[in-house]
């Protein structure tokens, strides 16, 4: 019979309570998780023992919680291996002493069904409860049930007490700025939080509350497609449906298992904390795992379950080390496996999808050489080009009329003249007219319209050095103008240069560089906007370091189509005019101001309009429109 007695907790500190109050645990609500985690170890110690011949086996492993609203009391309970006297005073009060250690000394053929790996576990109880008292009762042998007491401090006392199974009862008097747990709801909802996938039964007042199976911990062989999506869909409700996913599975060297999806794009990817959860033996210990998967990948949704990443001491953070290094390279690999086999056997899956793994993929090849040299060939970029027939044609049929190619694929259809330039275009609406131009001549061209491809193409342009990107709107070559000899009038100047005085005076810039060329194509502009392909870059990249969207640089180049029917008439108009005594005549103020006009319509193309630009240039053009009519009628 044990004799009661009193004494002091072991430790190596005065008073270690309120530092697991105030410094080792980042939240209060973590303390059930310790608990509970505590009695899944418990319930695996008493199977593993049982095994050995060392206790009895016990019925299936369960761990109960019960509220008592009037004593204000919430207790765990487990029907596990349970603790001797003499292991309550060596495992419980020598609180720097982790009993995991101990017993997986003995029983290491199955160490990774542990999970109570930290000494200070079952203390966070603390931080909710002004009392704390442990009744248990080993497996092994015939020995007595045992009750520990503590109020907080130092001191505890050890009895005798009544338990007529195995297993252990924690008992918290809660604290009353704590009475939150002993709301069900509550409890409920730490359950689903940090056990739902723990491999025993957790109830609440004999119901069972947790799901206990984890899909990531079976063989891919085991699991359906529906069975992939009806866990995407419990983990992020109301989020629609995965693009697709990613098994992970080894054991050396280290354990993890895990599920990856790739979502359908948000435009609210998390690429900071991340969505990622990451489980140490189906227990939830964080959902920000940016130490542990490379940057690019952390707006992927899932589950990352391993023993084997050092976690503080808490739980609530992670500790970076070479192996946590080697478990982001092994999930980057795996990732861009499964892209290569995605592209390889479902292209048109692939191109389909492209818009929403995009991100991913050109982030992480600027980030990460290895997985740079993985998906070299699996970069896909619009194109103007119409889609070929076949499995493995290019350019790829993708939905709503896209194509999608390779920069290999639109490499090997360009002719020997200009295979090494590419030629892009970042947006389709602004850069309209000189899209037009290109494609009139056969030119195919690649739609980079994402705001990554702004660092994205000079990155290309750094591997592939023997290639030069060039946007369409940056300058315009030989085969997109007419060749023709210009008639030059008495002062011997042709129309080109006549062309080229007009708009210098009226635009009276000289920041913006006047270039006259006759364009091939009925439907050339009459005016639009280069940007020099450097000079763009630089503006850009000013504005991303800027934080700010690039507007129009202040020097640029207006390319003025002499052979458009509007500039035709702007030549003739101008030579009409006459200098009266009171300065310009009606017809040079009318030609400047229809100058004005087409500059101001070639800015507008591109966006070049400031907002409080506008309404100036909406003025004008009723001005001119009524100038236009006065001289008609």
């Amino acid at each position: 019979m044990l004799q009661a007695e009193q004494g002091q907790i072991q430790i190596h500190t005065e008073n270690i309570f309120p530092i697991i109050k105030k410094a080792v645990y980042s939240g209060h609500e973590v303390f059930l998780r310790e608990l509970v985690s505590n009695g899944v170890d418990a319930i695996s110690k008493r199977r593993m023992a049982s095994m050995a011949g060392d206790c009895s086996e016990g019925p299936e492993g369960t761990i109960s919680i019960r509220i008592d609203r009037e004593a204000k009391t919430l207790t765990i309970s487990d029907n596990g291996i349970g603790m001797t006297a003499d292991e309550v005073k060596r495992y419980i009060n020598q609180v720097a002493f982790s009993s995991a250690e101990d017993f997986l000394e003995k029983y290491k053929q199955e160490s990774d069904a542990i999970i109570g790996h930290f000494g200070l576990g079952f203390y966070s109880s603390f931080m909710v409860a002004k009392q704390v008292e442990l009744v248990t009762r080993s497996a092994r042998g015939d020995a007595e049930a045992v009750r520990w007491s503590c109020d907080g401090s130092p001191n505890f006392s050890l009895e005798a007490a009544e338990r007529s199974e195995p297993g252990t009862d924690v008992i918290l008097h809660l604290m009353e700025e704590e009475e939150e747990y002993i709301e069900p709801a509550r409890i409920r909802t730490l359950i689903t939080t940090y056990c739902d996938f723990m491999p025993v039964e957790v109830q609440l007042e004999g119901e069972t509350v947790n799901k206990r199976e984890a899909p990531w911990r079976k063989s891919p062989r085991e699991l359906s497609d529906q069975d992939y999506i009806e866990l995407y869909r419990y983990l992020y409700p109301f989020q629609g449906d995965p693009l697709l996913w990613v098994h992970l599975n080894t054991d050396y060297p280290y354990n993890l298992q895990g599920i990856l999806y790739f979502p359908k794009s948000t435009g609210r990817a998390d690429w900071e904390k991340g969505e990622i959860k990451l489980y140490c033996n189906q227990v939830f210990v964080s959902d920000s795992i940016k130490e542990v998967v490379p940057r690019y990948l952390l707006p992927l949704r899932g589950v990352i379950d391993s023993p084997d990443i050092p976690l503080n001491v808490s739980r609530s953070a992670l500790q970076t080390d070479r192996r946590v290094r080697s478990i982001g390279n092994f999930v980057a690999k795996k990732v861009g496996d499964r892209l290569k086999e995605l592209h390889r056997d479902e292209p048109k899956r692939y191109a389909e999808i492209w818009e929403s793994l995009a991100p991913f993929i050109k982030i992480g090849a600027m980030e990460d050489e290895k997985f740079a040299d993985q998906v070299a060939e699996l970069v896909l970029f619009g194109t103007t080009a119409a889609a070929a027939e076949g499995d493995n044609a290019d350019p790829i049929a993708a939905e709503a009329g896209k194509a999608f190619t390779t920069l290999g694929g639109y490499r090997s259809r360009l002719g020997s003249d200009n295979d090494k330039r590419i030629l892009y275009c970042t947006d389709e609406a602004g850069q309209a007219g000189a899209l037009a131009l290109w494609k009139s001549q056969g030119a195919e061209v690649l739609l980079a319209d994402t705001f990554i491809d702004t660092q994205f193409i000079p990155w290309l342009e750094y591997r592939h050095e023997e290639l030069k990107f060039q946007r369409v709107d940056s300058e315009l070559d030989d085969s997109l103008q007419e060749k023709e000899s210009e008639i030059s009038d008495a002062e011997g100047k042709d129309s080109s240069e006549k062309l080229r005085d007009l708009f210098k005076a009226a635009l009276s810039n000289d920041k913006v560089t006047i270039q006259v060329q006759a364009l091939k194509g009925d439907n050339a502009p009459a005016a639009l906007i280069l940007l020099p392909e450097q000079m763009r870059r630089m503006n850009d990249m000013g504005a991303l370091m800027e934080q700010r969207l690039p507007g129009l640089p202040d020097h640029h180049v207006l390319l003025v189509n002499r052979k458009h029917r509007l500039v035709e008439g702007l030549i003739k108009l101008s030579a009409g005019s006459v200098i009266t005594g009171a300065g310009s005549s009606p017809s040079q103020e009318l030609a400047d101001n229809l100058s004005r006009h087409l500059y101001e319509m070639a800015r507008l193309a591109v966006g070049g309009l400031e907002p409080n630009e506008l309404a100036g240039f909406q003025q004008r053009s009723c001005d001119l429109m009524g100038q236009l009519m006065e001289r008609g009628l």
